[in-house]
């Protein structure tokens, strides 16, 4: 095992942004760079053992700065997904945020955790498997109260495990929800789509939305819906009945993952389990012909999100898991993106 360390390019105000691959002896690999803590590829092998990148991206930092940049492997935050109006009230306090996605507030606002320098670390060394990135986002930050010192850690083991851990800790109260936004595409770039894939999703009930993707507050089960990934089955299958999948799904934790993905084209498999209670299960629905990494296109459908998380809009539906965090506590989440092939009959 082994971090390679290189430039990745200057931020607009001069500061150098840093690359990092972390290999493995098999020659499995990741990319993560700390503008945004984001993850810039992951690469596995097929079932004839070509490697190849999973994920959707771009070639340059210029491509994650832009603003069509919809958060490729970003680490998102302080609060990921949506929030109703841009507002939420907190121990008597009203607080209102950016509306960046009319007429909600989405992943952080302008300035979110995916749009900022981190620093970093690594933990053991250039001979180990991680890199730490470190940001204190500031009381006030995009008006969220409290500053928050957070950490997110990524892990690649020689057993094709990915694994995200984060911690947060605040000295005011404030809301928090941190989750990772990769695009995957377990083709590897053969297919265009990720329509034929296949995903098996642990969850029983689902936070159904209004029309502007906010919940309405149900908790409703996925039986006899085309929202049921219960039984395996194609992400294309019952896509155009759903009008495209972005949807918060309340996860049973009933097996070792919580969350199962295969391509045949290429064999590939992709485990995902969390401590998170819930998932987003997003098929690209807005990606609209976006220049991509090697100058491919990515349109609509071209890739898939998991994005471990509390459910959206917490802060104003009680009845949701708290997403509140206090002085004296810490934050922890830790997600497992695990990777194989499919076994022979």
């Amino acid at each position: 095992m082994n971090i390679q360390l290189s430039d990745f390019g200057v931020m607009p105000d001069g500061r150098s942004v840093s690359k990092f691959i972390i290999k493995t002896r098999s020659g499995a690999s990741i990319c993560l760079t700390n503008y945004g803590a984001t993850l810039l590829g992951i690469k596995m092998p097929d079932t004839e053992g070509i490697m190849a990148d999973i994920t959707l991206g771009f070639d340059t930092l210029d491509g994650y700065l832009k603003d069509s940049n919809p958060y490729f492997g970003a680490t998102v935050g302080r609060f990921a997904n949506r929030i109703n109006g841009g507002h939420f009230s907190l121990e008597g306090v009203d607080y209102n945020l950016a509306v960046n996605n009319a007429p909600n507030h989405l992943h952080g606002g302008m300035q979110g955790f995916d749009k900022v320098l981190w620093d970093f670390d690594l933990p053991n060394g250039k001979s180990g498997n991680s890199v730490r990135f470190r940001y204190v986002s500031i009381d006030g930050e995009e008006n969220y109260p409290g500053t928050l010192n957070v950490s997110v850690m990524f892990e690649l083991t020689d057993n094709n495990e990915l694994i995200i851990s984060y911690e947060a800790e605040t000295d005011k109260t404030t809301i928090i929800n941190l989750t990772n936004h990769t695009y995957f595409n377990l083709s590897g770039g053969e297919s265009e789509t990720i329509l034929d894939h296949e995903i098996e999703l642990r969850s029983d009930s689902y936070t159904p939305v209004n029309e502007d993707l906010i919940p309405t507050g149900e908790i409703k089960s996925v039986s006899d819906t085309v929202f049921d990934f219960r039984e395996a089955k194609l992400i294309g299958r019952d896509i155009a009945r759903a009008g495209g999948y972005d949807h918060n799904y309340i996860l049973a934790h009933d097996l070792d993952y919580d969350v199962r993905v295969s391509d045949s084209l290429s064999g590939r498999v992709m485990e995902m389990r969390t401590t998170e209670p819930a998932v987003q299960f997003y098929t690209g629905n807005f990606l609209d012909g976006l220049n991509g990494r090697n100058g491919v296109i990515y349109n609509q459908r071209a890739g898939f999100c998991l994005e471990a998380q509390h459910y959206p809009d917490s802060p104003n539906q009680p009845q949701f898991p708290l997403v509140v965090l206090n002085p004296g506590e810490t934050y922890k989440q830790n997600t497992v993106y695990r990777f194989s092939i499919i076994s022979p009959e």
